[in-house]
């Protein structure tokens, strides 16, 4: 227990971190509880609910809004890295430092020396919060882990204390959101067989067609989204209005299994609208102005990035020496990307850039700026080693 007894608690509104706030008090002592609400894109009526909720629950409350600070320092980078986890957009993953970060400020502005999450011991969010919180040498309690405890449980919990939750035994679904992506896991979908219901998706429609095709253009500059169909955009609302346009034809929906930090292999439904379109864009920018041999190796250090986000590890070294290189290749990533949007697809039909690597009259087949006759002498040395190898 700390001197103070006091304890700043990374708030969600949600029921695991509601929850909390009476368990702090009664399993750890706690006299004073204050919780901390991060809008990193939230709808607002979550928000408002875990303002009132945190409000009725807690002994103090603060929200800090760093939606910006989101989009600049955390989805520019994670987009410029091609961020992608066994094909998850990192959306929760990238927040949580954030978020971490956030809490841990509130602490010291208010002197208090422990810190508290809802996260569980079978996910990965433990370990991203506490890669923040443990280095700043406070306590650390997680009353989720330490207590074992079971969704069903927490429900009958929050009953009885009067906490009113969205989740019943009927409908547990887990719900996190932000700007990026949005996450449903629990109940039956955790049953890898089992099909979704159409009622666990908020971002998108059902991709069936009978929405016409749409074409966007998406302007990049050192490799950050910066307009949408010829209107520059601040990243929050450029964010916002791909989500919409691009939710509408049932793009960003991901239906996975995926291998957890500590081994578990869980199965994980997103959508992510906006990261789908802006993450293939950015892909395929590449593709036509960096050199083949900074694309073979950029795969390797985004894998590597996107592994270290994924974990939380955005404090380690190596991290920012990832970063270094990311930043450094995406110098030359201008141009704009035109993105045709139907049934679920969003595919590249068109991409034009000044730093393009690319010559038009040089590759045509039409054109006689090149001789054909000059390949024929590395046609005769290309394989040169394996025809040799079969005459012996």
């Amino acid at each position: 227990m700390t001197d103070k007894a006091e304890v700043a608690l990374a708030y969600s509104g949600g029921l695991d971190t509601s929850v909390c706030i009476p368990l702090l008090r009664e399993r750890y002592g706690m006299r004073r509880v204050v919780t901390v609400l991060v809008d990193v894109g939230q709808p607002p009526e979550d928000i408002e609910r875990g303002n009132r909720r945190a409000e009725k629950l807690s002994d103090e409350h603060y929200v800090i809004d760093a939606k910006d600070e989101f989009v600049r320092d955390y989805i520019f980078p994670l987009i410029k890295a091609n961020g992608s986890y066994e094909g998850y957009v990192l959306g929760t993953a990238i927040a949580r430092p954030l978020i971490a970060r956030k809490v841990v400020d509130v602490a010291r502005r208010l002197g208090i020396n422990a810190l508290a999450h809802g996260c569980t011991g079978r996910g990965n969010d433990q370990l991203r919060f506490e890669a923040v919180f443990r280095a700043t040498g406070m306590r650390v309690i997680a009353p989720m882990r330490d207590l074992d405890l079971s969704r069903e449980w927490e429900i009958d919990y929050a009953r009885e204390h009067g906490i009113e939750v969205q989740a019943s035994k009927e409908r547990p679904w887990s719900i996190d959101e932000n700007l990026w992506s949005r996450s449903i896991e629990g109940g039956m979908l955790e049953d890898p067989f089992f099909e979704p219901p159409e009622e666990i998706y908020a971002w998108t429609r059902t991709p069936d067609g009978s929405v016409p095709p749409e074409t966007v253009e998406i302007e990049f500059e050192r490799g950050v989204p910066v307009a949408l169909n010829g209107e520059r955009l601040g990243g929050v609302e450029l964010i916002r209005r791909l989500n919409l346009i691009a939710g509408r034809h049932g793009i960003g929906r991901t239906d996975m299994i995926e291998d957890r930090v500590l081994g578990l292999k869980a199965r994980e439904n997103y959508e992510h609208p906006a990261a789908t379109v802006l993450l293939t864009a950015h892909r395929d920018l590449e593709q036509l102005v960096l050199s083949r041999a900074e694309l073979r190796f950029k795969a390797g250090v985004d894998e590597a990035w996107a592994e270290m986000a994924y974990m939380g590890l955005v404090d380690d070294p190596l991290f920012a020496d990832l970063n270094a290189f990311i930043d450094q290749a995406n110098s030359r990533v201008n141009g704009v990307v035109r993105m045709k949007l139907f049934c679920g697809s969003a595919m590249p039909v068109g991409r034009r850039s000044p730093d393009a690597l690319y010559s038009r009259e040089m590759v045509s087949f039409d054109s006689q700026t090149l001789s054909q006759r000059d390949a024929e002498g590395f046609a005769k040395y290309h394989g040169f080693q394996a025809r040799l190898l079969r005459k012996k």
